[in-house]
């Protein structure tokens, strides 16, 4: 009967050792890079009172409802770079514009990329204001008075330069 050689080099100059340790040893550093990455990024999704927001927007559904009997259109045009966002406000009923106008951007998920500027309304009856910048994407923009009577909404792919329209029949070329 013939036996095997035996192997003289120490465990840790082998393979198979090392990547039966491997194995665990990767669990244990990806479970500490998940945990890292949710403690600096908390989801901003989640709402602790699920049934306050669910009140909140039937008041937003309210408001929304009211700027289509209005029949309010709002024309934005967005600046390519950082400068003056202007904003054209029409109705097709008898209306008093508000002396200035909120808009509000909404990121999807980043809650720290979102935009609020208050825009005043100039002699020519539009609304002006100076803006950042915008990231190209999908964002959630909300115009409406300061004292929140109405409000148009629209989610959109938006950049800079982009002429968008909330409300109303869109305008034919």
């Amino acid at each position: 009967m013939v036996f095997p050689e035996e192997d003289d080099t120490p465990w840790y100059r082998q393979f198979w050792p090392w990547f039966v340790i491997s194995l665990p040893a990767t669990t244990v550093v990806a479970g500490i890079a998940t945990l890292l990455i949710a403690m600096h990024q908390p989801d901003a999704l989640v709402v602790d009172d699920y049934y306050k927001q669910g009140l909140a927007i039937n008041k937003d559904l309210a408001r929304e409802r009211r700027a289509v009997e209005l029949g309010l259109r709002a024309e934005l045009l967005m600046p390519a770079q950082d400068g003056e966002l202007l904003l054209e406000l029409s109705s097709s009923r008898p209306f008093t514009p508000p002396p200035a106008l909120q808009l509000m951007m909404t990121h999807p998920t980043l809650a720290e990329r979102d935009h609020q500027v208050v825009l005043a309304r100039d002699g020519e009856g539009r609304y002006r204001a100076a803006f950042d910048g915008l990231q190209e994407g999908e964002w959630l923009v909300r115009v409406e008075p300061l004292d929140q009577a109405w409000r148009l909404v629209r989610k959109s792919r938006v950049k800079g330069g982009d002429r968008l329209v909330l409300g109303g029949e869109p305008a034919t070329p």
